[in-house]
């Protein structure tokens, strides 16, 4: 079995959902080297996420936008943790929803992906910064 890891600096995005898939096939070539196996990324924050999902449509990362502002917004006024800013405590409970984390099959050195699926970074901060990534791939 092989093992390669490494991780992956994204830039700043601003707040909303953003597809990642390029970035981390063409910054983790290692996935080439697996014929049969997984890919594991985890994001190393607390208040950005991952998921999975339509690749096509750009409405579809506005209306992820959009719905996810309306369940959790900003200005809930029963939060107490407040010190780092309005979006700093819902993009927690967001980061909670989605998770931090995807396992994503590799086949024949490639992403084993839906025809209509990407990877997304769920960006909910204002100015959340750089985000980094930690990619590993294990297989055959």
């Amino acid at each position: 079995m092989k093992f390669y890891q490494e991780t992956l600096t994204l830039p700043s995005y601003s707040r909303g959902f953003h597809l990642i898939t390029e970035q981390i096939v063409n910054n983790f070539k290692e996935i080439r080297n697996i014929e049969q196996g997984m890919l594991q990324i985890f994001l190393k924050h607390t208040s950005a996420g991952l998921t999975i999902n339509e690749n096509a449509d750009p409405d579809v990362r506005k209306d992820f936008e959009t719905f996810i502002r309306d369940l959790i917004p900003d200005t809930y006024p029963h939060f107490i943790h407040t010190a780092e800013g309005p979006d700093d405590m819902p993009a927690h409970i967001k980061t909670a929803f989605f998770g931090n984390t995807l396992t994503i099959p590799i086949t024949q050195g490639k992403l084993n992906l839906g025809t209509w699926q990407g990877i997304y970074l769920c960006e909910f901060r204002n100015r959340g910064g750089n985000r980094k990534l930690v990619l590993t791939a294990f297989g055959s």
